[in-house]
């Protein structure tokens, strides 16, 4: 079962200011409303390295089930950064109905349509596999997610202006 680890300050340094995302013209891009309940409540550089931590953390998980969902979980929270750099609060009114980040993501950055679409169809079966339903997901396709969601996350932290940098262990300082 993953393990829960705590975000710390030096973790966050990894990644540098970001640049504001210009458009064509060299505009800066139009922030979207979304109703203020599904947004994010941490910033987009939190919610990278928690991305970044939880794909470490899957490359630990022996069980297929569980490293797939943890990897998925990883996709949905920089999908959450992209959320929480691109979009600002609806105003009040009635509250609208529960949407998935993933239909969300698509209309904050309709250039991650593609990725948006394959982790939408993915979820089920991170449900089901979270729920510990035994052979829902094959080594493969554990692994397989995994690389996806390394590269959704590599593709964010680019739109979004942040450049990963990994740690390299054994370096002394």
């Amino acid at each position: 079962m993953p393990t829960n680890r705590s975000t710390s300050s030096s973790n966050i340094s990894r990644f540098p200011a970001p640049t504001p995302a210009a458009g064509p013209s060299g505009a800066s891009r139009q922030q979207l409303p979304i109703p203020a309940h599904a947004l994010p409540h941490r910033t987009p550089r939190e919610l990278l390295t928690m991305a970044r931590h939880g794909l470490e953390e899957a490359a630990e998980i022996r069980a297929d089930g569980m490293r797939y969902a943890t990897a998925h979980l990883a996709a949905l929270r920089a999908a959450a950064a992209v959320l929480a750099a691109r979009a600002v609060p609806a105003a009040p009114g009635r509250r609208s109905r529960v949407t998935s980040v993933w239909s969300l993501l698509v209309l904050v950055a309709p250039e991650l349509s593609e990725w948006s679409a394959f982790f939408a169809a993915t979820a089920s079966k991170r449900s089901a596999a979270e729920a510990g339903i035994p052979r829902v997901v094959t080594a493969r396709e554990a692994d397989d997610l995994m690389r996806s969601a390394e590269q959704f996350i590599a593709v964010v932290e680019v739109a979004l202006g942040y450049s990963y940098q990994p740690r390299l262990e054994g370096l002394a300082s």
